[in-house]
């Protein structure tokens, strides 16, 4: 127990299995919840006594959270819906109420904040729906702070100066002034609060450790906040964009901020010598695109002479050649690429564009770094139909890429295809958790031409045939050795349950 109360606990919901079902278990992430470290330690700056429950990592029930809840009596408890990426926070939303359920059972007086993209997308909706008494509209930093100072002067005083908060008064939801997006990075937001998470928890993907290396420990970090693209599909500015309107950004100018270069090493020095860490992901939507960053970053690694096995995100149209050394220098293996279609008018169709021979180039260029690839696709885009869906796993299948993640169409809250989907009267899930890409309700949206149902059944079988290919199979023994193949067999002989088509 603590001398003074505690002012702020953070808890990252366990969601897992429901997420992934079976895959769940052995193949996927176990990812040190970022948002909720970087949340810690910004409130810790601003002088706040914090902890974090990691419920995920320590396989811990909603009803197991609340008895730690209880015992610990922080004057705000928040729970943090976040996913591995973006689009992942809607899906971990099930998850977050079965917490706030149980906390508020053990003790009906704890005050809830939720805070997340999903929450900072439906802000009203998600306090009209859920079992909280506060949510934050934006990024959440300096609401959590400000409330959790609000509360440590009176747990029922007037939180109407509380930026980008909305809550509940006399019977109606409020809401304040947007909070500032936070503006100097590396001092006010200097990294995760690795000494509250339980490091030694954490895994890397099945892929991410290809060729028998150990998966753990793990860590996932951010050099950057935010992305430059409006990708339709993508919602991962719907933290941002009440500060970037209250900034004065004009709309559809999308923040990007960054970390300078001495800041990362520090966290990555960190991960490394206190922790043991030699699997990273940098989570940044968009990490290849500014070569001075990207560059000075790698030149920092390599002067160390860390033996890292790292991995990030990057466009085939930003990757520059200048860079592609030294990112294998710096011990980048894997480099993840949003392909997402094989038809440049469907691409088109969500502002996803670049000329298609640029894929075969950047990847061969990418590849004769001895980089591996992840290549990104996506079934049901509204443009869609059998022919291009098709003629899109035909590409992969060309391509070859030494793994691939299939996706279907999902209109995420916070994106710019949600909002179309509203006004088209398109069919979403009616439930939070069909908007992950494996759950068993999971719908997609349906194309100007195709079912949701067929677009799933199309989605499942491409996994499968991907996977099972013997070219593809051939390719991996020969660069990864034999028992990754056995693990790829493994990895497709796990069903999933779906709703919509039936076990796949």
């Amino acid at each position: 127990m603590f001398d003074k109360p505690l002012d702020i606990l953070l808890i990252n919901p366990a969601s897992r299995a429901q997420v992934y079902q079976s895959l769940g278990k052995r193949l996927a992430a176990i990812e040190n919840p970022v948002w909720a470290g970087l949340m810690a330690e910004f409130a810790r700056r601003q002088g706040l006594s914090v902890e974090i429950i990691d419920a995920e990592a320590l396989g811990l029930t909603a009803e197991e959270v609340a008895r730690e809840v209880a015992l610990l009596r922080p004057r705000l408890a928040v729970v943090v819906v976040y996913g591995h990426q973006p689009s992942a926070s809607t899906q971990i939303m099930p998850a977050a109420r079965r917490t706030c359920q149980a906390v508020k059972a053990a003790d009906p007086q704890q005050r809830v904040l939720l805070a997340g993209g999903h929450v900072a997308a439906l802000p009203r909706r998600t306090l009209e729906e859920e079992p909280a008494d506060f949510v934050a509209a934006g990024e959440g930093l300096w609401t959590i702070v400000e409330l959790a100072a609000a509360l440590k002067h009176s747990a029922h005083g007037d939180f109407s100066r509380v930026r980008g908060l909305w809550y509940r008064q006399d019977g109606h939801l409020r809401s304040t002034l947007a909070a500032p997006l936070v503006s100097d990075l590396d001092d006010q937001l200097p990294g995760i609060a690795g000494d509250l998470l339980p490091m030694t928890r954490y895994r890397a993907h099945n892929w991410h450790c290809f060729g028998g290396h150990d998966r753990q420990p793990y860590a996932a970090i951010y050099t950057t906040l935010g992305c430059p693209y409006r990708c339709s599909f993508c919602c991962i500015q719907a933290p941002f964009k009440a500060g970037e309107a209250a900034a004065g950004i004009k709309a559809g100018t999308n923040s990007y901020r960054f970390w300078s270069p001495e800041h990362v090493i520090r966290q990555i020095d960190k991960l490394v010598i206190e922790h043991g860490v030699r699997n990273i992901k940098i989570a940044d939507e968009m990490f290849v695109l500014n070569r001075r960053h990207v560059g000075n970053i790698c030149d920092l690694i390599i002067e160390r002479g860390y033996d890292l096995n790292l991995w990030a995100y990057a466009r085939v149209d930003t990757v520059q050649d200048a860079l592609l050394d030294k990112l294998a220098a710096a011990g980048f293996r894997w480099l993840a690429f949003g392909i997402e279609s094989a038809s440049e008018q469907v691409r088109d169709g969500v502002e996803k564009r670049f000329d298609q021979e640029q894929i075969f180039t950047t990847l061969a260029k990418v590849r004769a770094t001895g980089i591996h690839v992840i290549g990104n696709y996506i079934f049901g885009l509204p443009d869609d139909d059998h022919e291009s869906m098709q003629a899109t796993l035909d590409l992969a299948r060309q391509l070859r890429c030494e793994f691939a993640n299939f996706y279907s169409t999902m209109a995420y809250p916070g994106s710019p295809l949600y909002d179309q989907a509203l006004r088209a009267g398109w069919p979403l899930p009616a439930s939070w958790s069909g908007y992950s890409q494996h759950a068993v309700d999971s719908l997609p949206l349906p194309t100007r031409h195709l079912s949701a149902a067929e677009v799933l059944a199309f989605r499942d079988a491409a996994f499968d045939r991907y996977f099972s290919d013997p070219s593809y199979l051939a390719s991996i023994e020969q660069t990864f050795g034999v028992a990754t193949v056995e693990e790829i067999r493994a990895m497709t002989s796990q069903r999933l349950e779906r709703e919509l088509v039936g076990a796949r």
